[in-house]
């Protein structure tokens, strides 16, 4: 939201913008169409702000010339269910006093209003798109273990506006997903730290939300580990093609470290849409326990309040791997692959804030 959301200036005055974390715009409407851009108004264009600046944010001025009121809100997400403009995202120079018919209160109403009537058109399609629901429960891969069933995606095709480039993106959208505009042309990047000097089996952090754009960088630290793409419902395996049964999971292979390394491999995997992400070791120990089974896993953008979250992700995998059996899961060859690829996932997210300071909304 701006703040403050609204300024009186006289004639000549300046009022400058500071735009801080998420990505949004300045850009001028009227009180009758309040998320709609003015023939010959202005427009700052898109400020994406990455969330670990602190200081130097742009800026964007505009010149009062008159008293008259001028009229502002955010384009980001424009005419979708997740419009700036829509959840209240505007902000007025010279507004009509309150209770007066050119006020800022009906003004940010209107803007409201339009939000409204676009969430309702989008929840619409979405009931149409997905006449059978899915059911609640459904099975896991192997092992008799009943999990939550996979949400039904919608289908998205939004344009995407950063700095000075624009794209059409289509990408299939879950609920709690985050949005699908960039913090920046080159993404954020996610170091992941991959084991540890103590003989960790882990991943450090277990589950991030990345942008599209971002790149998610496994760091492999001492021991042996992989970074390896699998399922929700079968954790502990490679993803394959339900159909043809090939593998079309990424695969950083194994990364052997020796306890005295001070420079660490690699393994970059690119975020594309908003889709989670599942990730596993694959390696076992010399009595069979596979790292998997004991709760070596990773995901990106695993939604945290849906029933399939990481920490349901990593309780499958010590339920249906976590013994020394190594029944349904693939045994490592026996001289690891050391190699590293540079990969790009289908996934995705985020959006914005502005600031008079123009900062993050909502």
């Amino acid at each position: 939201m701006a703040s403050p959301i609204i300024q009186n200036a006289s004639s000549g005055d300046q009022v400058v913008f500071h735009f801080e974390q998420k990505n949004h715009t300045v850009t001028q409407s009227s009180f009758p169409d309040p998320c709609t851009f003015l023939d010959g108004g202005f427009d700052s264009g898109f400020y994406p702000i990455p969330p670990n600046q602190t200081d130097n944010f742009p800026t964007f001025t505009v010149t009062v010339n008159d008293t008259k009121p001028i009229w502002v809100y955010c384009r980001q997400a424009a005419n979708t269910a997740a419009s700036h403009c829509g959840a209240g995202m505007v902000f007025a120079v010279n507004p009509g006093a309150p209770g007066a018919m050119n006020s800022f209160e009906i003004f940010q109403a209107e803007a409201l209003a339009i939000g409204a009537e676009l969430k309702a058109s989008s929840s619409s399609a979405s009931a149409a798109a997905s006449s059978t629901p899915p059911p609640a429960w459904t099975s896991a891969a192997y092992g008799s273990v009943t999990i939550p069933a996979a949400p039904t995606p919608i289908v998205v095709t939004e344009t995407i506006t950063v700095e000075a480039s624009n794209w059409i993106t289509v990408y299939s959208s879950y609920p709690g997903s985050p949005e699908a505009t960039p913090v920046g042309l080159n993404g954020a990047v996610h170091t992941v730290v991959v084991g540890g000097s103590s003989g960790q089996l882990t991943y450090t952090p277990s589950n991030i939300t990345a942008e599209p754009r971002d790149t998610v960088v496994f760091e492999f630290h001492q021991k042996n580990h992989t970074a390896t793409q699998s399922s929700f419902g079968d954790p502990c395996r490679i993803l394959t093609n339900t159909t043809t049964n090939q593998v079309i999971g990424l695969d950083s292979g194994f990364m052997p470290v020796e306890a005295n390394t001070t420079t660490f491999p690699t393994f970059n995997v690119t975020v594309n849409d908003t889709a989670p992400i599942w990730f596993y070791c694959k390696q076992h120990t010399p009595t069979g326990a596979s790292h998997c089974g004991s709760g070596m896993v990773f995901s990106v953008n695993a939604v945290v309040d849906s029933p399939r979250n990481f920490s349901a992700f990593q309780a499958l995998a010590m339920q249906l791997n976590g013994t020394n059996t190594t029944s349904g899961v693939s045994q490592p060859s026996s001289t690891p692959n050391g190699g590293c690829t540079n990969l790009a996932a289908n996934l995705a997210l985020g959006i914005g804030a502005v600031g008079v300071v123009v900062a993050a909304l909502l």
